[in-house]
């Protein structure tokens, strides 16, 4: 085997195998495909939002104070809305055959710096259902902020929707295919690669010219057993 390759060698080993590797590479992206649309199954999304603010929207002044305490408490209503006591009720509003732990890993909070709106994204295999959770936990803990903190400045700003034809979030069909197909060209133009550099033996003269850096001069035709028999007859 040869301590280096060139990169003359690479790609005449990768024209070499140009057939094999475009066969891989696309038998991987197939299979990627199959199991993309067949198997995988799609998620979707669903999104609400809660404005955290004064209790008395009337007044006609805010104080700084007042919003700059609405925005501690974001921090602390992002956890409590992933809480047991908040996703508890809410499995058995709609009556939900989880756990409150795996329906946690379903729901994502967030809120943007310095910013009164939390929302809350749901993941779900239905879309309807991810419709459903995403509102439920909304209003759920719109009534129980008030009973554990006793507040009452949550408001629910949107609710989610369900779309007449829904698209999924995952998965990306069109990523995983060509992340596939790149994936398989490189591994089986790496193969080529190693298998041509571990092959020692002489299959042409081009393979000779190379190793003593001579040209040839002069070929040996290959005789038969046929001839070498009628030349003895003869």
């Amino acid at each position: 085997m040869k301590e280096t390759i060139t990169l003359q060698e690479v790609m005449k080993i990768v024209r070499k195998q140009v057939l094999f590797i475009m066969s891989f590479t696309l038998f991987v992206a197939l299979v990627t495909a199959f199991i993309s649309y067949f198997i995988l199954q799609p998620i979707y999304e669903a999104e609400t939002q809660l404005l955290v603010n004064q209790k008395n929207i009337d007044q006609p002044y805010i104080g700084v104070q007042q919003v700059e305490t609405d925005l501690r408490l974001i921090n602390t209503y992002n956890i409590i809305i992933k809480s047991p006591a908040i996703l508890s009720k809410v499995i058995n509003q709609l009556d939900l055959n989880v756990s409150p732990e795996i329906l946690m890993e379903q729901i994502t909070v967030t809120s943007a710096n310095n910013s009164q709106v939390v929302n809350i994204n749901v993941e779900d295999k239905q879309a309807d259902l991810a419709v459903d959770i995403a509102n439920t936990v909304a209003e759920v803990f719109q009534e129980e902020i008030q009973v554990l903190m006793t507040v009452d400045n949550v408001n629910i700003l949107s609710v989610a929707k369900l779309d007449e034809e829904p698209e999924p979030v995952a998965p990306n069909k069109t990523l995983y295919i060509v992340a596939a197909s790149l994936i398989g060209f490189i591994l089986s133009a790496g193969f080529a690669i190693v298998v041509a550099s571990l092959d020692t033996t002489i299959k042409t003269e081009q393979d000779i010219e190379e190793i003593i850096g001579l040209p040839i001069i002069g070929l040996i035709s290959h005789i038969s057993d046929g001839n070498n028999r009628r030349t003895r007859r003869e």
